[in-house]
């Protein structure tokens, strides 16, 4: 009797690694990052959203996704050694109707590096929108230093995955000064849509 109940307990303690596994992973799956297409006039851009290190920016960034704000943008401001900012104007450069500014979380962990995507915002340090931009080299002076408004940083919030190509061929295109607005592309880069991928 005490030699059944010992094998039936190392059998139970044999299937607990395997159990253990599978929850692990189904958790995985649940927990799996958000992806969204930017379907730009010159080419696709898909980047992952990091919800776990930045759940309020992320669901902010998703409900301007999913409602069509993005559709129709541009990317307003291309500087080549620094970043390509978009998703607030239209190509004739009106600013396009907002919603209530975000929590900054510029300290969660995540660095300006290139290919991240961050909240633009004024020097208020929770102003943020629609507006973000894609780093296209490693920004480190945007980084959160402290919690100062001049030390706070940028809220880094995802990263490119597909089409860094289409990012360097945007952050090389022609600019000039527009409707007050400085390195405005002189041909618009359109944001044609910005969808979530189901």
């Amino acid at each position: 009797m005490i030699d059944a109940k010992i094998a039936l307990l190392a059998g139970v303690l044999a299937l607990l690694p395997m159990i253990a596994s599978t929850a692990a992973d189904q958790a995985g799956e649940k927990k799996k990052n958000p992806v969204v297409v930017l379907d730009t006039s010159m080419g696709s851009i898909k980047v992952e959203l990091y919800a776990d290190k930045a759940p309020v920016t992320v669901k902010n960034f998703l409900e301007y996704v999913n409602s069509g704000h993005y559709d129709g943008t541009v990317f307003h401001r291309v500087i080549p050694n620094f970043m390509i900012q978009g998703g607030g104007m239209t190509a004739d450069l009106k600013e396009k109707k907002s919603r209530a500014p975000i929590k900054n979380e510029a300290g969660n962990g995540l660095k300006n590096e290139r290919g991240t995507l961050a909240m633009a915002r004024t020097s208020v340090v929770d102003s943020a929108t629609a507006q973000f931009f894609i780093n296209v080299k490693d920004n480190d002076f945007l980084n959160h230093r402290d919690e100062t408004s001049q030390g706070f940083g940028y809220a880094v919030f995802g990263k490119v995955i597909e089409g860094m190509d289409v990012v360097d061929k945007i952050k090389a295109v022609p600019t000039g000064s527009r409707s007050g607005h400085q390195d405005v592309p002189l041909e618009a880069v359109v944001i044609k849509s910005a969808k979530e991928v189901k």
